[in-house]
């Protein structure tokens, strides 16, 4: 038996009827079609489906959809400025080659965007606490906390 709820998705009000087993991944990719976040391992050890509620950065594949009423959530689409250019993190995964084969850095940008909304200056410590949720097999991480680094204090 499906059930209304209501909640922000990416600065937009948005009303659904859900399935209370429903995860948030499920809806955002397989009801909303949302794609960017991305299904790694469905137990919250990849961190490839991360999305921001309310400031912080959570597992969807983890998260109940129910627990989204009322929140604000937001996805790796909306992310980008209103003006459809990038914003200052994913421009700096760019310029700083921090991307690869690319399942990753969704999450990766959603946790580090999570990390920079709240932190103007993080240490180096932290952006790798920021992201140690988020697995990536290409890119040895390296560049990714480059790319954090080169966008901290010049948001």
């Amino acid at each position: 038996m499906k059930k209304e709820i209501t909640f922000t998705l990416n600065k937009e009000k948005t009303i659904m009827e859900v399935d209370p087993q429903w995860t948030l991944l499920h809806l955002l990719r397989e009801v909303l079609e949302m794609t960017g976040t991305k299904e790694g391992c469905g137990y919250g050890e990849c961190g490839a489906c991360t999305v921001i509620i309310d400031g912080e950065a959570v597992n969807s594949c983890l998260y109940p959809v129910m627990e989204v009423e009322g929140r604000s959530v937001m996805t790796i689409e909306g992310v980008a400025l209103k003006d459809g250019s990038l914003d200052p993190i994913q421009q700096a995964f760019v310029d700083e080659g921090a991307v690869q084969c690319g399942f990753c850095i969704p999450g990766m940008i959603m946790s580090s965007k999570a990390l920079l909304d709240k932190k103007d200056k993080p240490t180096e410590e932290e952006i790798k606490e920021s992201i140690e949720g988020n697995l990536c097999r290409c890119t040895g991480y390296v560049k990714i906390v480059d790319a954090i680094k080169s966008v901290a204090g010049g948001r």
